[in-house]
């Protein structure tokens, strides 16, 4: 049996979803606070509902139970409740699981990160480091994700498409390789049980590196309608980073920061040797605008 934690989240919950129609056995780790509705979906695909949360050691424990594999997804960044942060969810309750699993025997481990940015540093990416090095001894996968382009290209991030504007940082020139969340959750089932993936960190994105003055650009062209552009010079994004005062805080502008540079990844390899098949932000902006248009 497979246990999930992050199982009601954005990438946890397609991750269940992909499991269990591969007809795979799957406990999910649920919240007392977790959303009703999403708690139950999960039971309606037949997978073991437990409560407990990586905060709790002692929940974990009973969770590990009976398990053979662990794919934990979880991050306190996009559904935080409170008593979440970065401290007590992405360091100190990611190494509670780690150490769960150890104790319970469980030598594979799929770990969703992402990509360390160069010269940038936050609680956040010292936190995913240090899961990851602790995961070295196991027979772990760390799938180092790019930038979800469901999350970085949505209006809550600015790419506000429905009323054609966009913010971009710095120049919007540095090509990155924006990734859609059911693609890293696909990669999550794919890999948990292929050889090729296991003692393996694996770079993942999407299968073109483009620039947000690019993507920009594509909107613009499938929607038939020029975008109004908003300029954040990188020196401001910078004084964000230097003035942010609580680690939430930090790790977010440490990511905007990094996105100036870009994060372009050589896809080709990957697709070859796991067959997945990677959604475009092309076809991204299709499905989107086609929402946006009918709304």
């Amino acid at each position: 049996m497979i246990l999930v934690v992050g199982a009601t989240g954005l990438v946890g919950g397609e991750v269940c979803r992909k499991l269990a129609k591969r007809g795979e056995k799957v406990r999910a780790l649920v919240r007392t606070t977790s959303t009703p509705d999403k708690v139950e979906e999960l039971r309606s695909l037949g997978i073991d509902i437990c409560v407990g949360d990586l905060k709790s050691p002692a929940s974990l424990s009973d969770a590990c139970g009976g398990i053979d594999s662990v794919i934990s997804t979880a991050s306190s960044t996009l559904s935080h409740q409170p008593g979440d942060s970065i401290e007590s969810v992405d360091a100190a309750g990611q190494m509670n699981l780690v150490n769960a699993a150890k104790a319970a025997g469980i030598d594979r481990f799929l770990f969703v990160s992402f990509r360390p940015p160069r010269g940038i540093s936050s609680p956040l990416i010292r936190a995913k480091h240090d899961v990851e090095k602790a995961l070295s001894t196991l027979n772990s996968t760390i799938i180092q994700a790019s930038y979800f382009m469901e999350v970085w290209l949505s209006p809550a991030l600015g790419f506000d498409y429905p009323n054609r504007t966009a913010r971009i940082c710095g120049s919007g020139t540095s090509p990155t390789s924006w990734v859609s969340f059911n693609d890293v959750a696909e990669m999550c089932a794919l890999a948990l049980r292929h050889p090729a993936a296991q003692r393996r960190t694996i770079e993942f994105g999407g299968p073109d590196s483009l620039s947000l003055l690019h993507v920009v650009a594509l909107f613009e062209e499938i929607g038939g309608r020029p975008f109004k552009l908003e300029h954040i010079p990188e020196q401001m994004l910078r004084a964000q980073y230097d003035g942010a005062t609580d680690s939430l805080q930090k790790s977010f502008a440490a990511l905007m920061l990094a996105s100036v540079h870009g994060d372009a990844i050589d896809m080709a390899p990957i697709v070859k040797q796991f067959g997945i098949n990677l959604t475009s932000v092309e076809q991204y902006a299709r499905r989107v605008l086609g929402t946006a248009q009918k709304a």
